[in-house]
Order: structure tokens, then C-alpha cells, then sequence
């Protein structure tokens, strides 16, 4: 028996929604980076883009668990001597652009090479409800019924 070795002609991409109201980040996250890789197909081959579309909704109502909201920090360096600067998850979350803590755990969860970069790109994520992409008809994962410790209250 070969191994099977998926084409571009062979890859069949879908679109998914998922609702992160009251999902716990991490718990998203792997969902969403195995959802990207296409690791959920059988027919996944680690060279090739075979992952779907995911649309993230809600991402400003995510969970953290523990004091990670408060403690949890994001660093970045501005290139200047001594510009190290850092923001709380909290700080993120009620700032302008809530959507970059889930982006940001996706990516993590996903390896740093030229693929993962490609795979990003199928990932869209919103602060509300609303979403542009209404006519690509979107299938809905419903993350909190999978796994009761997916959820927080």
C-alpha cells in the first residue's frame, strides 16, 4: 500500500464559524490551529495548505482561565535601546483591537515556517458578531459542546 500524498487538485477547502463567547482561549486555539493545518482530515499531508477557512466571532468575550487575564503579558520591542513594552491580556481585550489575543495564541500553536504563514492567512477573526463573509455560507463548530472544559462561567 502507498502513502497517500495529497495535490492541490485533491484539496478541498471549507468554511467554518466558530462563536467565542465564553470559550476558553487555549482550548480555542488548538481547535482553531488544527482546524487551519487540516490536521482533522484524513487525507492531511504536512507540506501542503490543506486546512479550512475559520471565521472566529465574539473574540472580545473569551475566557482566560486563573488570574491570566490580569497577569498574563504581551511583549513586544520597539528596536530602540531599552524599548521592551508589554500589555496585560485585560489591557488587549478592552483596548482597540481585541481580536489580536485569540490571532496571537493561534499562531503559537501553529510551527514559525513559510507554511504557517500561508495558513494564517485562512483565518479570520472579529471583535463582534458581525462578519463579512456571508456568502461563502460558513458551517458552524460549535466549540462548547465538544468538551465541557471548554466553557467558563
Amino acid at each position: 500500500m502507498k502513502t497517500f500524498s495529497a495535490t492541490p487538485a485533491d484539496i478541498e477547502k471549507k468554511w467554518i464559524i466558530i462563536d467565542a463567547e465564553g470559550v476558553v482561549l487555549g482550548r480555542l486555539a488548538s481547535i482553531v490551529a488544527m482546524r487551519l493545518r487540516g490536521k482533522h482530515k484524513a487525507s492531511f499531508t504536512p507540506h501542503m495548505d490543506m486546512g479550512d477557512n475559520v471565521i472566529v466571532i465574539n473574540a472580545d468575550k473569551i475566557q482566560l482561565t486563573g488570574k491570566k487575564r490580569t497577569d498574563k503579558n504581551y511583549y513586544w520591542h520597539t528596536g530602540h535601546p531599552g524599548g521592551i513594552k508589554s500589555r496585560t491580556a485585560e489591557q488587549i481585550l478592552e483596548g482597540k483591537y481585541p481580536e489580536r489575543v485569540v490571532t496571537k495564541a493561534v499562531q503559537r500553536m501553529l510551527p514559525g515556517n513559510r507554511l504557517s504563514r500561508k495558513v494564517m492567512t485562512n483565518l479570520r477573526v472579529y471583535a463582534g458578531a458581525e462578519h463579512p463573509h456571508e456568502a461563502q455560507s460558513p458551517e458552524v463548530l460549535d466549540v462548547k459542546s465538544m468538551n465541557p472544559k471548554n466553557t467558563r462561567s
